[in-house]
């Protein structure tokens, strides 16, 4: 079964590869030995702005390949792609296609589309495949938009099943190898800035678990109460890291997110590092490049844009200060600061503008904060070499130490807790770059402890979106800061105790077998797997009526409104939407209301779905009311209604396996 998904794999991975030697030439002399690992997020981020404009300006979306392909062809008539130049690059691609097969290894042992936000995800990158217009339809609110939502990210997984011909639901199974091959990718390059020695090191923070994991292993739980336990460790919240997020499976913005934030910090920390080395073509392509990472965050994770953007304005402020010392100086030192967030906003201006989604309501003081143990279970290996790396300067200055009385006495001892490295760090007065990613990570942790925003999520459950998203960029940049901290105290070891030359090359490539082996010797198929890339493949044995019916819908032609039983979130209705990409009138009904509030009428749509099944006289007109064109008739429908449709009435276009679609005359 493997053997037939060869194909769309290698077209998938011609597609990146093209797009990557495609970008590779223009970031050569500005990012030197490290354009051919920026190229790879760098390119995915351009095609996916230009496909965006494509589908926008109502233009077929290969257009957006063609710069691409030009570069290639004028490129390779300089010359461009020597031996020399090829050979040096090796590693990046197999820092790329490593963490990719690993993940597809992931993937194809539990590949299913069947629970947590797996419909949503895939229901969101089948529309866009079906129509890749700007701004999408929305699948499960007939006649709106995905404006409601960030669905850049959705945008980025669906043209690139479009562009390389694989289906939606094998294109859901591929988005996340490519998403942690990219996010190893840059992490990787971040290491050649911080380290001289195990540049790999920052990687890791993409496969280490949190202190919980190895809690829940300690006391004896089984793999998936570790993992899940892991990340539900402060009451009331959940704390995903990396690891859980890939091996979960979902196609959510939080996760596919991960590669930019990696390449934005890159870009920071390389133009902090090496601005004065720059010719004025670097600088501009830098701030380019850093606008283009920043400006796509609020469409793939609107809630990274509020970190980032903050992180981008420190890291212009530190680069101005340490290059031009604050005035307007011949190198431009100003450009990071005064460039980047207005071109990062113009990127994509039309997509902001389109934006109706209700927001945040406001920000709240946080009344019960984290339990010391609970916050120390997930930050606290970062937060041990952190604090480990400030021993020498709280030896010194003991007195810094009461910076965390104030916390304490407010009743936030989590929050004190982070304030000794804090402090520390901060009175150190030297900003490294690794200091400074430590810094920004512990300010994100000490803020989410005091203050939370406000949605809709209730009363119980109010910071959970808070520490849910904000958790994961600050374990983004303390992991990184501190891993590097580790790699310099490895470094520091004297000479005659350093790893064996020739032990350096063999623990890579043993971790790299370790790796590929890892998805089999441990679960990670929760008991959904069934050995495929294909998502609903699980269908033909569980739901065969379902499946044959999807296969005809998703090759019916024309643009359709289906009506189907909407059955309330994470469960199995809307899933004819969800797998056809083809808008219903209503479906997973609390998301809908998350997005468009009262003004959705989402409860009166999902009383006209029933009565359309129910009260024959008004089918017709009420479907019509809808702009609705078929109507769905299966076994989820007979459970959940008491289906009584006037057959004579509707023209029947399928019955098959229990199931019947009846076309809806205009």
């Amino acid at each position: 079964m493997a053997g037939e998904f060869i194909g769309p794999v290698l077209l998938w991975l011609a597609v990146i590869k093209a797009l990557q030697l495609g970008t590779w030439p223009a970031l050569d002399r500005t990012l030197g030995s490290l354009a051919a690992a920026a190229a790879y997020p760098a390119s995915v981020l351009l095609f996916t702005l230009l496909s965006w404009y494509c589908g926008l300006l109502g233009l077929p979306i290969w257009l957006a390949l063609l710069p691409f392909l030009a570069a290639i062809v004028l490129a390779g008539s300089r010359g461009f792609y020597t031996r020399e130049r090829l050979r040096p690059a090796l590693p990046w691609d197999l820092a790329f296609l490593v963490p990719f097969l690993f993940m597809l290894e992931v993937r194809w042992i539990n590949p299913t589309i069947s629970y947590a936000e797996k419909f949503m995800d895939h229901a969101f990158i089948a529309s866009i495949m079906r129509q890749p217009i700007v701004p999408p339809l929305d699948p499960w609110y007939a006649g709106g938009t995905l404006d409601v939502y960030y669905y850049i990210g959705y945008w980025m997984s669906g043209v690139l099943g479009l562009a390389s011909g694989v289906s939606s639901t094998v294109t859901f199974n591929l988005v996340l190898p490519t998403v942690l091959g990219l996010a190893v990718v840059s992490l990787y390059a971040l290491g050649h800035l911080l380290l001289d020695r195990y540049r790999w090191l920052p990687v890791l923070l993409l496969f280490i678990p949190n202190p919980s994991a190895i809690y829940h292993i300690a006391i004896g739980d089984s793999w998936f109460d570790v993992l899940w336990g892991s990340t539900r460790t402060i009451a009331n919240t959940i704390n995903e890291y990396p690891l859980f997020s890939m091996l979960w499976g979902d196609v959510h913005p939080h996760v596919m997110s991960f590669f930019n934030q990696g390449f934005l910090l890159f870009l920071l920390v390389f133009a902090y590092m090496r601005w004065g080395t720059l010719s004025m073509r670097g600088r501009a392509i830098l701030c380019g490049l850093a606008a283009l990472a920043l400006g796509s965050m609020p469409g793939i994770n609107s809630w990274d844009v509020l970190v980032y953007a903050p992180v981008t304005l420190v890291f212009g402020l530190l680069i101005w200060w340490r290059y031009g010392n604050l005035a307007l100086d011949k190198k431009r030192s100003w450009m990071m600061l005064a460039v980047v967030p207005p071109l990062a906003i113009a990127a994509y201006l039309p997509f902001y503008l389109q934006l109706d989604s209700p927001g945040i309501g406001g920000i709240g003081i946080v009344p019960t904060p984290s339990e010391p143990v609970e916050f120390l279970l997930v930050h606290g290996f970062f937060l041990a070499v952190l604090v480990a790396s400030c021993a020498r300067d709280i030896r010194k200055r003991p007195y810094l130490l009461l910076a965390a009385v104030p916390f304490m006495l407010a009743g936030y001892p989590a929050a004190a807790v982070v304030a000794i490295p804090l402090v520390y760090l901060l009175a150190r007065r030297r900003f490294a770059a690794t200091d400074t990613l430590a810094i920004l990570g512990l300010l994100i942790v000490l803020i989410t402890e005091i203050i939370y925003l406000k949605d809709n999520m209730g009363e119980t459950y109010f910071r959970m979106n808070t520490v849910f998203k904000f958790y994961l960029p600050a374990w983004i940049l303390m992991g990184t800061a501190s891993l590097a901290i580790v790699g310099e105290w490895l470094q520091s070891v004297r000479v005659g105790r350093r790893m064996p030359a020739g032990m350096e090359k063999v623990l890579p490539a043993l971790a790299v077998a370790l790796l590929l082996a890892a998805p089999f010797a441990i679960n990670v198929g929760f008991g959904y797997g069934s050995h495929t890339l294909d998502g609903a493949a699980y269908l033909e044995g569980s739901h065969p009526g379902d499946a044959a019916a999807i296969a005809f819908l998703r090759d019916l032609p024309g643009n359709h409104i289906i009506i189907e039983a909407e059955g309330g979130d994470y469960t199995y209705y809307s899933r004819i939407s969800s797998f056809s990409g083809i808008p219903g009138i209503i479906g997973m009904p609390f998301h809908e209301y998350m997005w468009r509030g009262d003004g959705g009428r989402i409860s009166e749509r999902s009383a006209d779905v029933r009565t359309i099944y129910e009260q024959p006289s008004r089918t017709v007109d009420l479907a019509r009311a809808y702009n609705a064109t078929l109507l769905y008739v299966g076994v989820e429908e007979r459970d959940r209604y008491r289906v009584s449709i006037p057959a004579d009435a509707l023209e029947l276009i399928y019955d098959a396996r229990g199931v019947q679609i009846y076309r809806i005359p205009a």
